[in-house]
């Protein structure tokens, strides 16, 4: 099969009405992120680079294009708190990406609660918190060891909360809490649903 292929160097442009990157890298899981500055003010704010990198101990992380507030803030308390965006939140979760010198909760109508394990404020309406301290705060750098204005933040969560309504014999039901996804361009989101499930078996696991 021959393709033809549109090819280009990132560094050089991409040529294109909108980057492809992040729709190409997609969709992706949203670092709905609360943190907590030196004076008390909660800090509410989506990433869109955001993932899980390990298991034991759980180790998520999410990277912030300049050293915005969350960044700030996790430097100095070392804390913070991920919250799933689901479809019901998805339109309080754009609200709290609001560039405001205000409270992204108050702003977004949403109810900070206080963290078990961390001094750090959760969104009481998200159905799975994630309250983490942090492990590393990488700044990001190119290929030829130049810096970049890119933070990478990592964290081990060391409490997890989810909500009971979302669990069926102990296993996590993941389409049943509605989660979004970013996609491409300035808009595009997509959700997930039961009837796009389909299963996999490792090979490994076929030999047992």
């Amino acid at each position: 099969m021959t393709r033809h292929r549109y090819s280009y160097q990132p560094r050089t442009g991409h040529g294109l009405p909108h980057d492809p990157l992040n729709a190409i890298i997609g969709p992706r899981p949203i670092g709905w992120i609360s943190s907590r500055s030196g004076s008390g003010q909660d800090n509410l704010a989506p990433y869109s680079f955001f993932n899980c990198f390990n298991y034991q101990p759980p180790i998520i992380g999410f990277a912030s294009s300049g050293w915005k507030d969350s960044v700030q803030n996790i430097s100095e308390s070392k804390v913070f708190v991920w919250n799933l965006a689901t479809r019901p939140l998805a339109e309080a979760m754009n609200e709290s990406s609001a560039s405001v010198s205000s409270d992204e909760f108050a702003l977004a109508g949403l109810t900070p609660v206080a963290a078990s394990h961390i001094d750090c404020s959760m969104v009481a309406e998200s159905p799975v918190n994630f309250e983490c301290r942090l492990t590393q705060l990488i700044r990001l750098q190119d290929a030829q060891g130049g810096e970049l204005e890119s933070w990478l933040v990592l964290g081990e969560a060391v409490a997890i909360h989810i909500d009971e309504a979302l669990l069926d014999d102990g296993i996590y039901q993941t389409a049943r809490a509605q989660p979004i996804l970013r996609a491409g361009g300035p808009s595009a989101y997509y959700g997930i649903s039961e009837a796009q499930r389909f299963d996999l078996v490792r090979p490994d696991a076929r030999k047992r």
